[in-house]
């Protein structure tokens, strides 16, 4: 009889939630002049997103953030709701949900990013959500809180508060250019002794962790994400390389690129849920780069669920 494959516990992720205005360009941005592409509003915001698809995983999940007391704060609830999310999310009276100007083209995509709400989320926030849901063994935590002074001490609070616990926890290390104006000494300061910090190579070069951790480390494992060029683990005496995408356990191939939106949020969220239930660094990672190419085949950054079906497995990157 096959032992059934262990089920990882509930994952609070603190963050983001915004609307993404997201424009498909058809040509490199025209400076001064027009560029023609697709325009869609979709739900968006780096934590929001990786709870999405960790639900579409099938993990217990619930979100931790801040939203506007608005109309868009409540369709974006919903899709998350709908979505199997739970909600530990405060609304903020006459504060406007969090929007995002995404322009994508190819494998390249800039934001011009209003962060409304989302610096408005407190300390408390977190408290209330680890109460309420006491069920949580992981806390993922978006860096986007850490690098606004407004939403950092309860950035810094949900890594302590964890650890107090006994959970585990990971940060997704958001954006290098934020990174950079924060400070990536100070950065690494404030994610020191977490299980996993997951970064892109813009990101991971910016806090200068390209070629791996240095000794001492200042967090126990690192994922350095190069999108169409895979992914590397690192952690003392280990390097584990695997491609974006895995076929019959070792070739690699690449997939045509729709929308990088929300592709790493996706990578994270396989990755984490293959690790969380005890699967090795090899298999999480071909876990996630699954998921992230089934992210860039689709405009806009969460699982897609179809008409009458509900989510196709393979749209969750399995």
């Amino acid at each position: 009889m096959a032992l059934s494959r262990p089920r990882p516990g509930r994952v609070l992720v603190v963050g983001d939630l915004v609307t993404d205005v997201v424009a498909v360009l058809t040509a490199p941005l025209a400076a001064g002049s027009d560029t023609a592409g697709g325009i869609r509003f979709t739900g968006g915001g780096q934590a929001a997103n990786t709870a999405a698809w960790l639900a579409a995983h099938g993990v217990p999940v619930t979100l931790v953030a801040a939203a506007g007391d608005d109309a868009l704060g409540d369709i974006r609830l919903a899709e998350l709701a709908a979505a199997g999310v739970d909600l530990a999310v405060r609304r903020c009276p006459d504060t406007a949900t969090g929007t995002v100007i995404v322009l994508a083209h190819g494998e390249q995509r800039s934001m011009v990013a209003d962060r409304g709400a989302n610096l408005s989320l407190r300390a408390g926030d977190v408290d209330a959500a680890v109460s309420l849901f006491p069920d949580a063994t992981h806390l993922h935590l978006s860096g986007y809180p850490l690098l606004h002074p407004g939403s950092r001490e309860a950035g810094r609070h949900a890594l302590v508060a964890a650890r107090s616990r006994g959970m585990s926890t990971s940060v997704d290390a958001a954006s290098a250019a934020p990174l950079l104006a924060a400070g990536p000494a100070r950065f690494l300061d404030w994610v020191r002794g977490t299980d996993l910090l997951l970064a892109n190579l813009d990101e991971a070069t910016a806090l200068g962790l390209a070629d791996g951790l240095p000794e001492p480390a200042p967090v126990r494992r690192l994922v350095v994400k190069r999108g169409s060029g895979g992914a590397v683990w690192h952690e003392p005496a280990t390097v584990v390389s695997e491609a974006a995408v895995v076929v019959s356990g070792a070739v690699a191939t690449t997939v045509p690129v729709v929308d990088p939106t929300g592709a790493g949020d996706a990578f994270a969220a396989g990755l984490l849920a293959a690790w969380l239930a005890g699967d090795d660094p090899v298999t999480a990672l071909a876990a996630g780069g699954r998921a992230g190419a089934t992210a860039v085949g689709v405009v806009g950054a969460r699982p897609v669920r179809r008409v009458g079906s509900g989510l196709d497995v393979d749209d969750a990157g399995r």
